[in-house]
């Protein structure tokens, strides 16, 4: 299955608690952390709620 890689460029300061809760289940903590997840629908609908917060790369 395909990977992509995520990265938090924006700060998760001032922003709703179901947003900060996503990003904390992608996996990030701190800005510019990258991590790497399967492209499954779960993880992809997570990253459309927060896409104003990521960079996204296809690996």
């Amino acid at each position: 299955m395909a990977k992509v890689r995520i990265t938090q460029v924006r700060s998760i300061i001032d922003r709703p608690q179901r947003q900060k809760g996503t990003i904390k289940a992608l996996g990030l903590r701190k800005m510019h952390q990258t991590v790497e997840h399967e492209a499954t629908p779960q993880i992809m609908g997570m990253i459309a709620k927060v896409k104003h917060l990521l960079k996204v790369e296809n690996s």
